[in-house]
């Protein structure tokens, strides 16, 4: 077949046999030609093959084709189905093939992704899929809604703080001059200060000119006839954008439709199955590092978890044990009791003795706590510590203990184990409940009546002993040690526990089991009676020793996100730019100090104040100063900011560095009028954003999150259960969880996931 001629004719053949006339009469066109009906020309049958041709086609503003050319496109084919929401990982992978080193999207089209010059995210919290749908309502009574015809003003302040120069945003192409200037004399106000202003964009019929896209024909020519609807659930149309039309949107966000041409449903991380939604800003702003292929085969071939590799470019970073020592919110938030050496005034101690009282967590309940007066009794003097100590002078015991039930259900101690650094066994001692033990868990204890049967020691002589042993300059280290603790009923201010000191790569409330981080960071397999002939506690106890020596010759980093992902704005760094070796350079623009948190990676960090210094802060970003005094001129790459105004008037502001994720409730929602005004502020503010952007810009907006409120008063119902659960009977318990609440907090994580996002390129 290699030598023989090809019997398959070129399409240039093709097209020149079908130039002298129509060599392609066949039964269908007879019978068309029976009926007297129309029969294409050669030139519509060429026409239509150029058009079937191509499954894709570029146009812009009307539908026009428009001429090739190496300008920058996204679009997408309505005849391409995902298989799932777009998410906001995938929103990075975008921006990463436009400015970095990333890979090829496959849920949008990128036409010359390389001419891409700049990239500017926004994260606006508080959009929701409900105002395109009609199921949260924007418009209110016409005699509550404010005067739209009323023009929007950019107000322009000059350095004492005058306003100068006012401009209107109600007509096209305001505030597209693209000039530079510092953040003091470009502050963008869309209301007035103390009330309202008109928030709506009176000119909605703007000929400003859409973004070029490439997209399936049927997409642009063919709108739905009902509103935008973006459905929950899991047909594979429903992971598809939908067009944004004028006409089927509520009058604050027509205006979007002179910005983006689609709106995507994307989906916010977390884990319905506990209940979790995971930060979306650390998504964006962390990405994997890239591993090699050598190593991707390699982890292929392990069943498991995957050994613990750190990137190119990590550092070991000796540390000290004393700077991993729980804080007393990290204690808090994990359900330990607390040492009275915690509280440092008086007010608190109080309140905390009163809360033991009531928990039955007093002396004359059989609690101790370790002989320490105050914190500062654990620190010891420079002149003490051997130079380069990772112990610091401190005394180190690694603990674990074995439970079995009694009768009430409550858990009570059967065995403990203490481990010192260097890795000698201290204490290993049976202890015998004080009541009767109605189940041993053996498959998970590993004790048995037989181990049982001749012990005498009491939980007293071992609360005794541990007094003795556990002094001030003493850290206790343990997994899960609050569990521990409760069965000890000991409490000791000098904590490092294992499942706070390394993460869930999902982070919390979820944690690493003890058996999953000896395996991916020690390479050590323990447990391997889990289930059947129960654990070893000597065991977990120096596993838990060696996870934290490990941490102390690593660094802080190690074990956390940060050792297997890197910040977009490092990435960005390796990147670059066209004709020179220098990297690419982004900026963080945010309320208060964001160099403080996520933004000490950024390049430049802009604090604000409010949404309207937000805007201001991405033009001085993005164009850079006029004099170059802080943002260089042309300003940066890649520009991440994030408004806050419209989470703020819904009352469900999420700050995701609470590992508690806790959001305040509001049984009522705020009037549709007022809704709409801060709806229509922010289209306002991003359409201001891209008026100013320069030509090759990727402009990405995302939601984050859809309303987390109800997921956020569930949470907060399940950790008052889990606090009383183990002190209190079920009668007694001031909130009862059971499967209807569980499976409530499971649908409303999945509402929350409910993220919305829009991507163009100027």
């Amino acid at each position: 077949m290699g030598g023989g001629r090809s019997k398959k004719r070129k399409h240039a053949q093709f097209a020149q046999d079908m130039a002298g006339g129509d060599h392609n009469l066949g039964v269908g066109a007879t019978l068309s030609h029976l009926r007297g009906e129309h029969q294409p020309t050669p030139e519509d049958q060429a026409g239509e093959s150029r058009q079937g041709s191509e499954e894709w086609t570029t146009v812009g503003k009307g539908g026009k084709k428009l001429k090739k050319t190496n300008y920058p496109s996204l679009g997408y084919s309505e005849l391409h189905k995902l298989q799932a929401s777009v998410n906001i990982h995938q929103l990075q992978g975008l921006i990463l093939y436009c400015l970095a080193d990333g890979t090829s999207p496959q849920w949008v089209s990128v036409r010359h992704h390389g001419m891409v010059q700049k990239a500017v995210v926004l994260f606006v919290p508080g959009l929701e899929k409900g105002m395109f749908d009609g199921s949260i309502e924007l418009e209110s009574q016409e005699e509550d809604l404010i005067d739209l015809a009323a023009p929007v003003k950019h107000v322009t302040r000059s350095a004492n703080g005058t306003e100068e120069d006012l401009i209107d945003l109600s007509g096209p192409g305001s505030h597209a001059n693209g000039s530079t200037t510092g953040p003091e004399e470009d502050l963008i106000d869309l209301s007035e200060a103390g009330e309202i202003a008109n928030p709506f964009i009176s000119d909605l019929n703007s000929s400003k000119p859409t973004e070029v896209v490439v997209a399936n024909s049927l997409a642009f020519n063919k709108p739905p006839e009902v509103p935008v609807i973006i459905s929950s659930s899991t047909s594979p149309d429903d992971y598809l954008p939908t067009p944004l039309v004028p006409e089927k949107l509520p009058g604050p966000l027509k205006s979007l439709a002179d910005v983006f041409t689609h709106i995507w449903p994307v989906k916010a991380p977390g884990d319905e199955k506990y209940g979790k939604v995971h930060s979306p800003l650390h998504t964006m702003l962390n990405s994997p590092i890239t591993r090699t292929q050598e190593e991707k085969k390699e982890d292929k071939r392990i069943k498991g978890p995957k050994p613990a590799r750190e990137g190119k470019n990590w550092d070991n970073k000796r540390t000290p044990i004393t700077e991993f020592i729980a804080t007393k919110e990290e204690l808090q938030d994990n359900e330990y009791i607390l040492h009275q050496a915690c509280f440092t005034t008086s007010d608190e101690r109080l309140a905390e003795s009163q809360r033991r009282v009531a928990e039955k967590q007093t002396a004359d309940k059989g609690w101790v706590d370790t002989s320490v007066q105050k914190l500062q009794d654990g620190t010891v003097a420079d002149k003490y510590i051997e130079k380069g100590s990772l112990t610091a002078g401190r005394g180190v015991l690694a603990m674990d203990c074995e439970m079995c039930l009694v009768e009430g259900g409550e858990p009570a101690l059967t065995r403990i184990s203490l481990v010192e650094w260097d890795g000698n066994v201290l204490m290993d001692e049976l202890v015998k409940p004080d009541r009767p033990i109605i189940d041993y868990l053996t498959p998970y204890s590993g004790i048995t009546p037989a181990k049982l049967e001749h012990v005498d020691t009491t939980l007293a002589e071992i609360q005794s002993r541990l007094l003795k042993e556990i002094t001030a300059k003493h850290i206790l280290i343990g997994h899960s040690l609050n569990s521990d603790l409760l069965a000890l009923k000991l409490t000791h201010p000098f904590v490092i526990d294992t499942s706070i000191l390394y993460p869930h790569p999902r982070g919390p409330p979820m944690k690493s089991s003890l058996k999953w981080l000896a395996q991916k960071y020690l390479g050590r397999e323990i447990q391997k009676g889990h289930g059947t002939m129960g654990h070893d506690s000597i065991e977990d106890a120096r596993a838990c020793l060696d996870l934290v020596k490990m941490k102390c010759e690593r660094g802080p980093q190690w074990g956390t996100s940060e050792a297997t992902n890197e910040s977009i704005f490092k990435r960005l760094k390796r990147a670059s730019k066209a004709g020179t070796d220098t990297g690419k350079i982004g900026a963080i623009v945010d309320h208060g100090a964001p160099e403080r948190s996520f933004g000490n990676m950024a390049s430049y960090c802009i604090g604000c104040k409010d949404d309207t210094e937000v805007v201001a802060g991405v033009k001085r970003a993005v164009l850079g100063d006029s004099d170059g005094r802080y943002i260089p001129g042309g300003g940066v790459d890649f520009t991440w900011a994030r408004f806050q105004e419209l989470a703020a008037v819904r009352g469900w502001l999420l700050d995701h560095r609470n590992s508690s994720n806790a959001i305040p409730h509001t049984s009522t929602d705020v009037p549709p009028f007022i809704l709409a005004a801060a709806v229509s502020r922010t289209v306002n503010q991003i359409r201001a954003i891209r008026d100013f952007l320069p030509p090759c810009t990727l402009l990405v907006v995302y939601s984050g999150t859809g309303d987390p409120r109800e997921m956020g008063r569930l949470q907060e119902m399940h950790r008052t259960y889990k606090r009383e659960f183990h002190t209190k009977k079920w009668d007694n318990l001031s909130v009862k969880w059971t499967d209807t609440e569980d499976q409530a907090l499971r649908a409303a994580c999945k509402k929350a996931r409910e993220g919305l996002g829009f991507v163009t390129i100027t």
